[in-house]
């Protein structure tokens, strides 16, 4: 039975008490939902804080109460933090939240969120997992093991058009990350820096749906040669991709960091070129979520992705990266030495051939999800035979890319936003039109359809 007060029942008084019966006056029913809503707060927070609850009990008993929330007061703006909760409207659908993503850096405004407190203060409790692989992230997606999850910005177009899974209705609230991709070369092909050397080739990437793998396709092709009859190139989980260049599996692969920066690291492998030299500015992973999440949760979906946005407006500030990269290395993120995940978010790096580069833009974050980055990517998987016969790419990139969403929340969050959401790009100095993408793909002399 509902505990509140049903104004059609000719027994029921409206006008004592408050709305749920429960209180003497709406004043008092209204203190104890402030006081429910600040509790949640203050419990995510403390969750966050401590992940062993052990641990939690051994502080409070040590210290107190009073002593330990001044304690945390210090490093956390616990009011702050609930004045946010009030203003997503404070009844979210859902407070405990799964999300999931793969171990690296691309995730880091998701995976940062948890020990930073992010989520916490928007009032949600969100349980990162770390995931073996993408199909495994859009399946547990799709089942809703998760409630959002880590993707890679074209899974959600494919998702949403049945390709590759059955067709469910998928969205980008926002991009994870610019930049942050490379070609790695097992170390006895450092000679061998020209792409036209590299026929017969066995190359990694993680994912079909990938930037990874258009991105790759792309520059082998402009170099004359066809990926899919003089390479090889096969799908391998990023954690994964060192270990098969290691034992010779592959002759390289383009991936995510850590892996570039853990090949030299291990000194298996050199950076070939950092996938900013093919398309500087080009989306790589995602926040991606369900349509029925978008709708059915808005409050929660709101929260959600106000703590992204806020995480990936901290992460920006390359002033912030060596404390990122603090809270993101341990087992249970990333699970790689601090000094690989910072020298890829300062963009100060070993190549693996003896030189230090520095190139702060190698990893980048801005969560717009410009529709023409979905216009483009869809170009590619007609390109290569992924998509057949017409595609109305505006309409696709208008429903999975959340551009007006994202734009509002940024200037809420003092995030700037562009006003438009599609704008010409540059891709190895060809300029893509997304006005024009049939034109475009008529371009390509290589290439499946």
């Amino acid at each position: 039975m509902s505990i509140f007060r049903n104004p059609f029942d000719p027994e029921t008084r409206l006008h004592k008490g408050c709305s749920c019966g429960q209180h003497s006056s709406q004043a008092a029913h209204d203190m104890e939902l402030q006081a429910a809503q600040d509790r949640a707060v203050e419990g995510a927070v403390m969750r966050a804080l401590f992940p062993d609850d052990n641990m939690r009990r051994n502080f409070l008993r040590s210290v107190g109460a009073g002593t330990a929330l001044a304690a945390i007061s210090t490093i956390f703006p616990l009011g702050a933090a609930k004045e946010a909760f009030a203003q997503t409207g404070g009844k979210l659908e859902k407070q405990k939240l799964k999300v999931g993503f793969i171990p690296i850096t691309c995730a880091t405004p998701i995976i940062m969120a948890a020990p930073m407190g992010f989520y916490a203060k928007y009032g949600l409790d969100v349980e990162v997992v770390k995931t073996a692989g993408w199909a495994v992230i859009r399946d547990k997606a799709m089942n809703k093991e998760y409630d959002a999850a880590h993707m890679l910005s074209p899974m959600p177009i494919a998702m949403s058009m049945g390709i590759g899974s059955n067709p469910m209705p998928w969205t980008v609230p926002a991009i994870e990350n610019i930049n942050g991709q490379a070609i790695t070369l097992a170390m006895k092909h450092k000679d061998k820096r020209d792409p036209k050397q590299w026929k017969g080739f066995k190359f990694a990437v993680p994912f079909d749906f990938s930037m990874h793998n258009y991105l790759l396709r792309y520059y082998l092709a402009e170099a004359g040669l066809d990926p899919d009859t003089d390479v090889q190139i096969r799908a391998v989980p990023p954690p994964e991709m060192v270990a098969n260049l290691r034992a010779e599996n592959i002759d390289g692969f383009l991936g995510p960091d850590p892996m570039n920066q853990r090949a030299v690291y291990d000194g298996v492998g050199f950076i070939h070129i950092l996938s900013r030299d093919i398309w500087d500015g080009h989306p790589c992973c995602a926040f991606g979520a369900s349509k029925e999440f978008v709708t059915s949760m808005p409050n929660t979906y709101q929260a959600l992705l106000k703590s992204i946005i806020d995480a990936t407006k901290f992460a920006s500030n390359p002033a912030n990266r060596k404390d990122i990269a603090t809270a993101i290395a341990p087992a249970n993120y990333l699970n790689q030495p601090e000094t690989v995940i910072e020298q890829i978010l300062t963009g100060t790096f070993a190549d693996g051939l003896g030189g230090v580069k520095k190139v702060p833009d190698r990893l980048e974050f801005d969560p717009f999800p410009y529709e023409s980055f979905a216009v483009w990517i869809l170009t590619q998987m007609k390109r290569w035979g992924q998509i057949k016969g017409d595609v109305d790419y505006r309409k696709v990139a208008r429903d999975v890319f959340l551009a007006t969403d994202a734009a509002r929340l940024m200037k809420e969050n003092g995030f700037p936003a562009p006003e438009v959401s599609m704008k010409k790009l540059t891709i190895m100095n060809k300029v893509f039109d997304p006005a024009k993408p049939e034109d475009y793909l008529k371009g390509f002399a290589i290439k499946r359809s």
